[in-house]
C-alpha cells in the first residue's frame, strides 16, 4: 500500500495528470461554447469549482464573493456567489451549498448546487483524496429588453426562461503543503431553443484543474504559488497563474496572470479569528483595455471557529 501512495509523491503522478487532461481536452466536441462564471480570487472560492472541497475548511464555512468585470462597458459580467460548506462525522464527509448569479448583457444564469464530499485519509503523512459530487440546477432569462440592439433579428425577439439540471463531480488530492484537483462542474449538456426550433445556445462540458502549493518561507512568511486551467470545447484553454504571500498568518498579498487576458493584484486581510476580507484588482491586457477601468471582484469569508478549537488560519 505504501508504494502505492508513494506514487503521488513523485513527478511522474503529475506528468500523468497532465497526460489526461489534455486527452480530455482534445475529445471534447468543437462548437458554440458559453463559458462559467470568472473568478481571480478562485482559491478563495474552492467549492464552486470543486464539489469535493466540501468540507475541507474542518469548520463551518460561509463566503460570498462579488464581482464586476470591466468597469465602463455597458452590460459588462457581473457575479454573486455563496457559498456554505461543513464536515460532517469526523470530518470524513462534507456537505455544502452554492449559490452563484451571473450576468452578461441580456442575459442572467443563476447556478443552485449542493455539495457532498467523501475523504479518504491515504497516507501516515495526512495525504487526502476527496472525492465530490453537486447536483441542483440553473435557470437561464435571456430578456432582449435590456439594451438596444440595431436592426433586431426575429430570432433575437422572443425571451427566454428556461430551467435545466446539473450533475457534476470532482476529486481534491491533498495534504497540508500541496493539493491538486480536477472537476466537471456539469456533465449535462443543454440546449436552447425557441419556438421555431432556432438554437441561441449550447452548454458544454467544462473540464476545471487547480493545484497549488506552499513553501514556509520563515516562520512568519509563506508563499503560495498556484493555477486554475478551464478547458471548454469552442473558447481558448484558460490558464490563471498566481502567487500570493501569507504574513504573519493575517494579511495576504500577490500577483495574478491570466493568459492573452489580464494581470491581477490580490490583497487580502483576516480581520479576525473568523472574518477573512478579500479584493482583486484585474488590468485588462487584451485590445479591450482601452474601452473598460479593470475589475473589480471583493469576497468575504466567516467561520465559526470558536466553538471549535483553534485553528490557525489556513492558506488554502
Amino acid at each position: 500500500m505504501k508504494t502505492i501512495f508513494n506514487t503521488f509523491k513523485k513527478p511522474s503522478f503529475y506528468k500523468l495528470l497532465g497526460c489526461v487532461i489534455i486527452a480530455l481536452i482534445t475529445n471534447i466536441e468543437s462548437g458554440f461554447a458559453q463559458q462559467e462564471p470568472q473568478y481571480t480570487q478562485y482559491m478563495y472560492n474552492t467549492m464552486a469549482i470543486n464539489p469535493a472541497y466540501a468540507g475541507q475548511r474542518d469548520v463551518l464555512s460561509i463566503s460570498g464573493l462579488y464581482r464586476s468585470q470591466w468597469v465602463g462597458i455597458s452590460g459588462a459580467p457581473e457575479t454573486q456567489s455563496f457559498g456554505i460548506h461543513s464536515p460532517l462525522r469526523n470530518k470524513k464527509m462534507g456537505l455544502g451549498l452554492t449559490v452563484v448569479n451571473d450576468k452578461i448583457g441580456p442575459a442572467s444564469e443563476i447556478y443552485v448546487n449542493a455539495n457532498f464530499s467523501y475523504t479518504l485519509l491515504l497516507n501516515e503523512n495526512d495525504l487526502k483524496l476527496s472525492f465530490g459530487v453537486k447536483g441542483g440546477f440553473n435557470h437561464l432569462n435571456m430578456d432582449w429588453n435590456k439594451g438596444k440592439i440595431k436592426n433586431q433579428d426575429q430570432s433575437f425577439r422572443e425571451n427566454i426562461s428556461q430551467y435545466s439540471p446539473t450533475i457534476g463531480a470532482g476529486f481534491y488530492l491533498h495534504n497540508k503543503k500541496w493539493y491538486v484537483g480536477l472537476s466537471v462542474p456539469s456533465f449535462l449538456t443543454t440546449k436552447q431553443f425557441r419556438e421555431n426550433e432556432y438554437a441561441v445556445g449550447k452548454e458544454r462540458l467544462h473540464y476545471y484543474l487547480i493545484g497549488g502549493y506552499v513553501f514556509d518561507l520563515s516562520e512568519n512568511l509563506k508563499f503560495k504559488p498556484s493555477t486554475f486551467l478551464k478547458a471548454v470545447a469552442g473558447a481558448p484553454l484558460t490558464v490563471d497563474l498566481s502567487a500570493n504571500f501569507l504574513l504573519y498568518e493575517k494579511f495576504t498579498a500577490g500577483l495574478a496572470y491570466r493568459w492573452d487576458d489580464s494581470v491581477s493584484g490580490l490583497v487580502g486581510f483576516q480581520a479576525t479569528e473568523d472574518l477573512f476580507i478579500g479584493y482583486a484588482y484585474d488590468y485588462t491586457t487584451t485590445d479591450l483595455q482601452d474601452y473598460n477601468n479593470g475589475s473589480h471582484e471583493i469576497m468575504l469569508r466567516f467561520e465559526f471557529r470558536k466553538d471549535s478549537p483553534y485553528l490557525s488560519p489556513r492558506f488554502f
